[in-house]
């Protein structure tokens, strides 16, 4: 099943209490709010690419772990963008003193700031052109590294602030650059 979007005009957009209650009372489904007040709702994953987002989380949380970067989380974390998009990454990342800065209330609701590193991968339900209109979103909304990874195709696309878009054939090794100093992923060792 493909990712589903539905239009709703301005009179029935959900404001951000409503969008939540709404995923509240749904909590067998996935939503993302874009800017334009859309709804997406998330198709589930298949078990290949559950075990890849897996195994992705794993690599970013040893990492972590030793080199104290921030606060890392898993694809059920909802992001509230600049442009009011509600979305969730598969992996994403914000610096400690980011995080630092949060009440222990924004802590415990979707996270008002757009995080530093995003990373997608691409779903053999997810429309590429979707990917990559999701993927400016992040980069747009202040995200300063962001990996859209497409195994099918085994293309990666590389987002950086204010830069082209690089597009790296193969699945090889990618750095987390100076956004995240010294993180290496060698996706052929994941995939």
């Amino acid at each position: 099943m493909e990712s589903i979007r539905v239009h709703l005009p301005e009179d029935l957009r959900m404001n951000d209490d409503e969008f939540t209650r709404f995923c509240q009372d749904n909590p067998d489904l996935k939503f993302e709010r874009r800017k334009n007040g859309d709804i997406v709702l998330m198709a589930n994953t298949s078990g290949e690419t559950g075990n890849t987002n897996f195994e992705l989380a794993a690599r970013f949380a040893v990492w972590n772990w030793q080199s104290q970067f921030g606060k890392f989380f898993d694809s059920s974390t909802a992001f509230r963008l600049p442009d009011t998009s509600i979305m969730s990454p598969d992996v994403s990342a914000i610096k400690q003193s980011r995080w630092d800065t949060l009440t222990a209330e924004q802590r415990r609701k979707i996270l008002p700031l757009c995080p530093d590193f995003v990373l997608e991968l691409r779903s053999q339900s997810d429309r590429l052109k979707d990917c990559f209109e999701k993927m400016d979103d992040w980069m747009a909304n202040g995200c300063q590294l962001g990996w859209l990874i497409d195994v099918s195709n085994q293309v990666t696309y590389i987002y950086r602030s204010n830069q082209a878009t690089q597009e790296v054939a193969g699945l090889g090794l990618l750095s987390g650059e100076r956004v995240l100093p010294g993180f290496e992923l060698d996706l052929k060792s994941i995939l």
